[in-house]
């Protein structure tokens, strides 16, 4: 009698996986006055090119390719993604109470408008280089914050968008630790 073939199965468990984040609370989601122009800054950071929505796909983009391959840094990598889920869903909530609307529109100064597209990723094969584009993609988010930060002159989304910095500077040491850790 022929033995039957077994299914193929990950065996990659990610039940308890949570968002991996700076144990700091995140400031009140609210805004001194509406403001169109803050909303249409706060709507590159969520759906830009350098976004938390290109993060959020990126991270589970190249988790779902490392599942199989290391369950320890693909849990790692799950648990940036719910703390990008967890900035995205900040964003969107402070781009609603400036006055903007959330619908994965870019609004670029000049009046030019970019709907997200997964052209904004970086999915290598590797890795390691898969490491090194979520790094590249931190810093440029977190240089991009800061931008922002000095064209809004609202202490409140300032501050949100502070606390967000913090995570994404501690997601880059993680990531490096995952990198040397790679060989």
């Amino acid at each position: 009698m022929e033995e039957k073939e077994r299914p193929l199965a990950s065996s990659c468990n990610f039940a308890g996986v949570r968002p991996i984040m700076v144990e700091l609370p995140y400031p009140p989601v609210q805004v001194q006055e509406r403001n169109l122009e803050y909303a249409n800054f706060l709507s590159i950071d969520y759906c830009g090119s350098v976004s938390e929505m290109s993060a959020i796909t990126q991270y589970i983009n190249n988790e779902n390719r490392l599942c199989c391959e290391n369950c320890s840094v693909a849990k790692t990598i799950l648990g940036i993604a719910m703390a990008e889920m967890m900035h995205l869903q900040k964003l969107g909530e402070l781009i609603c109470l400036l006055g903007g609307t959330v619908d994965f529109t870019a609004k670029m100064r000049g009046g030019r408008h970019m709907l997200w597209t997964p052209d904004y990723l970086t999915t290598p094969e590797e890795e390691k280089k898969m490491l090194l584009a979520d790094i590249e993609s931190e810093r440029a988010a977190i240089k991009q914050y800061k931008i922002h930060i000095g064209l809004i002159k609202d202490n409140s989304v300032n501050q949100v968008l502070a606390r967000i910095i913090k995570d994404e500077e501690y997601h880059i040491m993680l990531l490096q630790v995952l990198l040397k850790e790679a060989g």
